[in-house]
């Protein structure tokens, strides 16, 4: 596989997107992207009660990650490289969490129209980690917005997540373990990751850190 243009990591909340993203925007040389859901402004009040605010919530973020994905359509974008924090398609994992049957089937009508438009990346990498340690990562950093978060929430978009990934063939796919890995402080697990992402091939590739002394096959 050739050196991708467009690398977008994903991964539950807390799990390191933003900060990876960062980085290797760094060694590639490339524009970062960042999901915009931070500006949601539904999102405390989905929060503190999902039920009465989630269809707003949901949408408000499909709308503003379609208008930024718009910007991919640019004619002189794919001159630097992108690594973005997200891809387009998590926008329906979180729906299926949040919304009852009726709202659903008015999003899904949604996202398929402007799904069609979303640019597909040419690697995406998953980021994985246990759901004690998305929790303690949340309430370490301490954001306003994500102070009503519970932890039940926590575990069943984590859940959604390796559910998502386990049967995602769109691109290549890189799957990394992090609970026991650091990108920030640690450079040989920087420089580990790195290789793996030059190593990379088609289909979907499981990849152990050398620092957990462990090792995975690939599934293909």
């Amino acid at each position: 596989m050739r050196e991708p243009r467009f690398i977008a990591i994903e991964g539950p909340i807390g799990v390191g997107k933003t900060s990876l993203a960062h980085l290797l925007a760094e060694h590639f040389n490339a524009r970062v992207v960042l999901d915009p859901a931070d500006d949601n402004p539904f999102l405390e009040e989905f929060y503190r009660d999902q039920a009465k605010n989630a269809l707003q919530a949901q949408l408000h973020f499909l709308l503003a990650r379609f208008h930024q994905q718009a910007e991919f359509k640019q004619p002189d974008l794919f001159n630097r490289a992108v690594i973005s924090d997200y891809i387009f398609a998590k926008d329906k994992i979180f729906a299926y969490q949040t919304l009852g049957d009726h709202d659903l089937g008015l999003y899904e009508e949604i996202f398929t129209i402007l799904d069609r438009e979303s640019v597909r990346p040419d690697l995406v990498i998953y980021l994985q980690a246990a759901t004690e340690t998305l929790w303690k990562r949340i309430r370490h950093r301490n954001r306003p917005s994500e102070r009503e978060i519970s932890r039940e929430y926590i575990e069943n978009i984590n859940q959604a997540y390796n559910h998502f990934f386990f049967h995602y063939a769109d691109t290549p796919l890189l799957v990394i373990r992090t609970t026991e890995i650091d990108f920030v402080t640690r450079k040989e697990d920087l420089d580990d990751l790195l290789k793996q992402i030059r190593q990379m091939r088609k289909g979907t590739q499981y990849y152990v850190p050398m620092s957990s002394g462990e090792t995975l096959p690939d599934k293909n």
